[in-house]
């Protein structure tokens, strides 16, 4: 991860998490950011470098993609 992804996404992580609150305890505050990292960050949040797609929704279309690439195989070599 680059210097300049690091701090974009530690500001998109301050905005979004840890202003909005304060938390009870060391194990509320990890539990809070492993699932704001694995719930949203990772999974929902539309990524620029995917051309603005969740990464939910960009493998998806990368699947489709392939299994209509391995059809076309399959057509061209019967």
């Amino acid at each position: 991860m680059t210097m300049h992804r690091r701090t974009r996404f530690f500001a998109r992580f301050k905005t979004e998490l840890v202003e909005d609150g304060v938390f009870e305890s060391v194990e509320q505050a990890c539990s809070e950011t492993f699932s704001y990292i694995e719930g949203y960050y990772n999974r929902i949040r539309l990524h620029s470098g995917l051309g603005y797609k969740s990464p939910m929704d960009f493998e998806k279309e990368l699947k489709i993609k392939e299994k209509r690439s391995s059809v076309e195989g399959v057509r061209k070599s019967v």
